[in-house]
């Protein structure tokens, strides 16, 4: 049994999801303005000062938080049935069916937030692994309740979720920097829908 890993964002679709529920959720206005008062924070992230992470964690404290969390799920499920669709690539889809057709684990493993990945996981019937907000009180925080899943982190959570031994076979799917350590486990790997073999 083979076991397929995919980065979500730039893999699977074509454009942002993080970006792109930001926009669905508080409108475009909102979003470009709340953009402008984030560019110090983007200027500190270009200029090696700010870790991405925490800089997605402060976009996400802008615009998430304070939200009920039932109307941000229902928020994101829609944003996943209605919006989604419309940026997954059609090789991604056609490469998850493949794995499944064939009895692999299929396992979504992103950086980006569970809440509106969650239901098209579900619908395509794959596994989801994901950065995870924090609530309190029924509120969302904006901060993040687990560690962002980039780099190390991705292989972390999935060593923690499933014993690799288990599986004859390993692909994995990316095509930034904070996938390489995910693609580094994989026996067949593939980098912006190029395969990629293993440095000698």
């Amino acid at each position: 049994m083979a076991l397929a890993l995919f980065d979500f964002d730039g893999t699977i679709t074509c454009r942002d999801s993080f970006a792109g529920f930001t926009k669905y959720l508080v409108g475009k206005t909102r979003f470009y303005l709340g953009i402008a008062c984030l560019m110090p924070v983007v200027a500190g992230f270009l200029f090696g000062f700010i870790r991405a992470w925490r800089a997605k964690e402060l976009m996400s404290m802008l615009f998430f938080r304070g939200r009920d969390i039932r109307e941000f799920k229902e928020s994101a499920s829609r944003y996943s049935r209605e919006e989604l669709p419309g940026i997954v690539r059609k090789i991604a889809i056609e490469r998850i069916k493949w794995h499944q057709q064939r009895g692999d684990t299929v396992v979504v493993v992103s950086a980006s937030i569970d809440s509106w990945l969650k239901g098209w996981c579900e619908t395509h019937c794959v596994d989801l692994i994901a950065t995870e907000l924090e609530a309190k009180e029924g509120r969302i925080s904006g901060k993040f309740l687990t560690k962002n899943c980039s780099g190390r982190e991705k292989v972390r959570r999935i060593t923690e979720r499933y014993d690799l031994s288990n599986f004859d076979y390993i692909y994995a799917y990316g095509d930034s920097p904070g996938d390489r350590p995910m693609l580094a486990i994989a026996d067949e790997r593939y980098y912006r829908w190029r395969r990629v073999r293993p440095p000698q």
